[in-house]
């Protein structure tokens, strides 16, 4: 049996602490020293980088897209990288997210930036939030990737705290979740964001950066968020998605889990996506670029190979 405490690490690893359409064009500030712009849009903000095959990089819920800053200077002498950082998210202006859906506008925007920039058949990178995101993408619009990379996510997340878990019985905590966050003073939003980040990430420079991303973000838009999170089952699509997948997850025995829980619970998830290869990451809890940034660096240069 899984003992609560993995439940409760998993879940977070989702919600981040939730608890206590692409339009026109514009340029705006370089990516790098080098004078590359970026691209704005109202549900996302694309940032553009280095030369090469083309990368998407998609970060997690309530997440910066400076999570993905050491992948970018891993890559970017011989790829091009897209980093996208989700409107509403560490401090980003919420634009067309401030109100309604998040999750499914997003992947709607993606998929749109992906088509008038007219990449072909990119690799796609996510994390958590972005990993499920990604999962979307190549369920919905399998021509616009050429293969995925899902960082601890899974394909319905409520499965953590029941295997016989649906939407409808999860609908309900996952509607006063968003409206609790919705409600959050900036103190008590602020003080559950710190809690929280302790469980997702053990690197100390690491922990600070993800914590102030996650603290910057807007309550209302990662409430939202969340709830799409949480109301969004995979589990009768992945099947059908063929796009070559790597997934990592994450083990630390500070979670005082066994690792053979973690091993099913991912395995299982995963086991009716044949196009998915699934591999555990040692000592590392949800944020593994931050955690384990050697092995996760050998794991992308695997994976665009």
């Amino acid at each position: 049996m899984i003992r609560r405490p993995f439940m409760q690490r998993e879940a977070f690893a989702c919600v981040v602490a939730i608890v206590t359409g692409l339009g026109l064009f514009q340029e705006g500030r370089a990516a790098t020293p080098i004078a590359v712009p970026s691209i704005a849009a109202p549900r996302i903000t694309v940032t553009v980088s280095g030369k090469g095959p083309d990368v998407v990089l998609i970060p997690g819920l309530a997440s910066s897209a400076a999570v993905w800053d050491a992948t970018v200077g891993q890559l970017e002498g011989r790829y091009r990288l897209h980093v996208v950082q989700v409107a509403g998210f560490a401090g980003a202006p919420v634009g067309a997210n401030a109100e309604g859906p998040v999750l499914q506008p997003t992947v709607d925007a993606i998929d749109r930036y992906i088509k008038s920039a007219h990449l072909k058949a990119p690799a796609v990178i996510g994390h958590s939030m972005g990993g499920l995101a990604g999962l979307m993408l190549a369920r919905q619009h399998p021509e616009d990737l050429g293969k995925l990379m899902v960082v601890d996510s899974l394909p319905f997340y409520p499965v953590v705290f029941a295997p016989t878990a649906t939407v409808e019985t999860v609908r309900p905590q996952a509607a006063a979740m968003r409206d609790m966050a919705a409600k959050s003073t900036p103190e008590a939003w602020a003080a559950g964001e710190t809690r929280t980040m302790t469980r997702l990430v053990k690197s100390p420079e690491g922990l600070k950066a993800a914590t102030a991303a996650a603290i910057a973000s807007d309550p209302s838009v990662t409430g939202r968020a969340l709830y799409d999170d949480l109301t969004t089952d995979l589990r009768g699509e992945i099947a059908f998605i063929k796009t070559p997948t790597v997934m990592l997850y994450p083990w630390d025995e500070a979670t005082g889990a066994p690792q053979a829980a973690y091993d099913a619970l991912y395995t299982s998830a995963y086991a009716p996506m044949t196009s998915a290869r699934v591999k555990r990451i040692d000592g590392s809890l949800h944020f593994i670029m931050l955690d384990q940034p050697a092995a996760f660096a050998a794991e992308v240069e695997a994976f665009l190979r």
